[in-house]
């Protein structure tokens, strides 16, 4: 049985190697009888300014939802509105 310090460990590496970011932070963790339900805070690249074609480090802050099995597999992740 996996425990919370394990979640958060694996949703941190699956929304690095995903979105190749290097700022994860795992905000929420929660116990379902699927699995686990997790929220992560991501800072990434201003997605509006890459749009222009402009060189900076402007960094968005995005929400991620990140669901898991009993076994940690990811099954499903989204941007939180």
């Amino acid at each position: 049985m996996a425990d919370i310090i394990q979640v958060g460990k694996t949703v941190t590496e699956f929304l690095r190697r995903t979105l190749n970011v290097k700022d994860v932070k795992v905000t929420k963790v929660t116990k379902s009888d699927e699995g686990w339900e997790t929220e992560a805070e991501v800072y990434e690249e201003s997605s509006f300014i890459k749009a222009l074609g402009l060189s900076t480090k402007v960094q968005d802050r995005n929400f991620y939802e990140v669901k898991l099995n009993g076994s940690l597999k990811v099954e499903s992740y989204g941007r939180r509105d």
